[in-house]
């Protein structure tokens, strides 16, 4: 009989929830992750410290180690130390540079690795990609996805409002990326995984259009449930190409250029509005330009402190950060000058 389906690899748990870290104790050893709480849990700063010491009388038999920001080297020397201890897992409590710093720590140690999120900041609490800074540049890397992933909404709330923000642009950018990779499969024939644009797409569409704010409780669940699904986007695809198109190349440029100038999801959403007007996607642009609007995040330049000539620059600079990734960008080949006009006829569009 032909094989009429195929596998799909997922985490063994995902709780999101207003209380959900009372229920990791449990988690854990009803999953086999760890039955006796013999784990490595890295804390971030904030509110990772406040976690762990929830979890302090749950896991008595757990090792609590601070991490301190999003670097490679800070990765590699949090592996080095879960090699000369002895742990079942490692739980990664706090945003999202904390947890791309234990997935990939642990995928080097060897180790299942447990996502438990404090806030709704981007799509990598449940991606096997981890996006840690080398030698003052943002680079991605493939590592094994968390084996279990918890959200507790009532830390969420307390994170930074432009935390939650973010995760919206990060989630709504999926579109721009589908387009991006729709684009490569017609012209260079590259292989597009319709259950990984599914689940990206779905992401998005869970969010564009909501009326509600980053107060509600139908609204944080709708995120979460869409940074997961983005998460298992990449997983399917085996890549971050369903979510990661033009508009992750800008921001990465911008990064590169104009450090500090806002956090990654802000500048995803303002980056794929603009190559919503590089494809003449009049539809799309007016949706997401109305959801960054509704939720206050930036939609020109100037919303993220740059001129229009900075944004221009980084444009331009934009597909070295992605060699091998075709996208609008690449497929337009537009030279310093065109770029500067795009960019201004966008701004005009849309700041009015």
């Amino acid at each position: 009989m032909p094989l009429l389906a195929r596998m799909v690899g997922t985490p063994l748990a995902i709780d999101i929830g207003p209380g959900a870290i009372e229920a990791l104790a449990p988690l854990l050893a009803d999953r086999r992750i760890s039955s006796g709480g013999h784990v490595a849990v890295a804390v971030g700063p904030g509110q990772g410290e406040a976690i762990a010491a929830v979890l302090r009388p749950q896991l008595a038999n757990a090792e609590i180690i601070p991490v301190q920001g999003g670097s490679v080297e800070a990765a590699m020397d949090l592996s080095r130390g879960l090699r000369s201890g002895f742990y079942d897992a490692l739980v990664g409590i706090g945003g999202g540079r904390t947890i791309d710093v234990a997935k990939y720590a642990a995928s080097l140690a060897g180790l299942p690795m447990v996502a438990v999120a404090t806030s709704l900041a981007h799509d990598g609490l449940a991606s096997p990609v981890a996006s840690l800074t080398e030698g003052g540049r943002k680079m991605s890397f493939g590592v094994q996805m968390p084996i279990a992933v918890v959200v507790d909404l009532d830390y969420v709330r307390r994170s930074a409002p432009e935390m939650r923000r973010s995760g919206i642009g990060d989630a709504v950018s999926n579109l721009s990326a589908i387009d991006d990779w729709r684009l490569a499969e017609r012209e260079r024939g590259e292989t597009v995984d319709g259950l990984a644009v599914t689940f990206a797409r779905t992401g998005a569409m869970a969010i564009i259009d909501r009326s509600d704010s980053i107060d509600d409780d139908r609204f944080l669940y709708a995120l979460a449930d869409a940074l997961v699904l983005s998460g298992l986007a990449m997983a399917v695809a085996g890549s971050s190409r369903p979510c990661s198109g033009a508009d992750h190349e800008i921001l990465h440029a911008i990064d590169h250029l104009f450090p500090g100038s806002a956090n990654h999801g802000e500048l995803a959403g303002m980056a794929a509005l603009f190559t919503c007007h590089l494809r003449d996607d009049a539809d799309t642009a007016a949706h997401l330009d109305a959801c960054l609007a509704h939720h206050g995040l930036p939609r020109v330049p100037a919303d993220v402190g740059l001129t229009p000539g900075q944004f221009a620059a980084a444009v331009h600079h934009a597909p070295s950060t992605r060699p091998d990734r075709y996208t609008i960008l690449e497929h337009l080949g537009l030279d310093e000058r065109e770029v500067r006009r795009r960019v201004d006829a966008y701004v005009g569009a849309v700041d009015r």
